[in-house]
């Protein structure tokens, strides 16, 4: 889950403009139609914008967030790990320097990465902790307006600023910092990012039932979850997570490929743990659904070389669960389609890596054949 799985889950998850969860969206037009007369009275506006909240009107809020979080154009920021270059999780402080990271981050390391010094010890730093868990609640998660419930407005009473539902973008921000966490091995930090967003998809789907679009996005996120329970030696919990991921995914009803990709792929994981558990039945089944949704996905896009390519690779899962319970026959049948699809497949020189993997897999598929098939 991770090379093509990472990208097309998030993708799952950035369909809208990642912008601050903060903010109203700016206008593509925004920055380039902007007088230098604006940046003058920057903080003039600001200033008026102070003055309308307090006196209950709309405030008209900068469209950056303060700290350097915009998704669109992130920088590190004053809460992020500059080792993992996520959010902090855990955070751990140096002694006697006092710089910060997270506690996975750091102990593998006995100098300072930022100044140098050595590492005397590491003691836990729970006030910046609480500062990073309370920006992350009001940044990162999904907060519904309280247009639906404060019906009635207590005369004299300060109105609360409403932002625009930015649901998907605080999804994609807390996927985001997950898939940083998880790349630097902070294993830990992604599964708490990646459980928050899982949290706040459900309650959306309690209030607005099992839309098309929040099932490919719980999908998505379960089935990263199940990559960090995997990754921290937890087969049961990864099992747990890829099936749910395949019952979110298997509602939606659509013919877009990277949703059946990411549904094949889970169903694939699955067969992987059963595999390496020794039940091979189990895998076998798992991997044949896979097989299933990729064949389906080649029916209405038979020229999409990577669709092609995923029915290959089912297929020599499936055949190698066969020859390993003795079905000599299916497996040869199952390695021999394989190899057809391989050769006819036709990529240009721009696909080099998609050559790369037909070719590792063509390898695999000769190398199971009997000899004389072979030769």
């Amino acid at each position: 889950m991770v090379r093509r799985k990472s990208s097309v889950q998030l993708r799952v998850l950035t369909k809208m403009t990642p912008v601050c969860p903060f903010v109203k969206a700016a206008r593509p037009d925004d920055a380039s139609s902007r007088k230098p007369s604006e940046n003058q009275n920057k903080q003039q506006t600001g200033h008026e914008s102070k003055v309308k909240q307090e006196s209950g009107d709309s405030a008209s809020i900068s469209p950056k967030c303060p700290f350097g979080y915009d998704s669109q154009t992130f920088k590190l920021g004053p809460f992020s790990c500059m080792i993992c270059q996520a959010l902090l999780f855990q955070c751990s402080k140096c002694l006697p320097c006092s710089h910060v990271y997270c506690k996975a981050c750091i102990s593998r390391f006995k100098d300072c990465p930022l100044c140098g010094a050595d590492i005397e010890k590491t003691e836990a730093d729970t006030n910046l902790q609480d500062v990073v868990d309370r920006f992350i609640d009001g940044h990162a998660r999904i907060k519904r307006s309280q247009v639906d419930t404060d019906q009635k407005e207590v005369a004299g009473e300060k109105k609360t600023v409403i932002y625009e539902d930015v649901s998907l973008e605080r999804g994609a921000f807390l996927v985001q910092q997950a898939m940083r966490a998880f790349r630097a091995n902070n294993i830990e930090s992604a599964k708490s990012r990646l459980s928050l967003c899982a949290e706040d998809i459900r309650e959306q789907i309690e209030r607005m039932g099992n839309t098309s679009e929040l099932c490919s996005q719980l999908g998505a996120v379960l089935g990263m979850l199940g990559d960090c329970c995997r990754a921290l030696g937890d087969a049961g919990s990864a099992v747990n997570y890829f099936e749910e991921s395949v019952n979110f995914l298997e509602k939606v009803s659509t013919d877009d490929l990277e949703i059946k990709h990411t549904l094949s792929v889970s169903l694939n994981k699955i067969g992987d743990l059963k595999y390496y558990d020794g039940d091979l039945q189990a895998a076998r089944s798992y991997y044949s659904q896979g097989l299933n949704v990729r064949r389906n996905a080649i029916k209405h896009h038979s020229t999409v070389p990577s669709q092609i390519l995923d029915v290959a690779i089912s297929l020599a899962k499936v055949a190698d669960v066969d020859k390993n319970l003795g079905n000599e026959d299916v497996a040869v049948d199952g390695f021999e389609e394989g190899i057809k699809l391989l050769e006819g497949l036709k990529l240009n020189s721009e696909e080099v890596g998609l050559e790369q993997r037909r070719l590792s897999v063509l390898e695999f598929f000769n190398s199971q054949l009997p000899k004389k098939q072979h030769d």
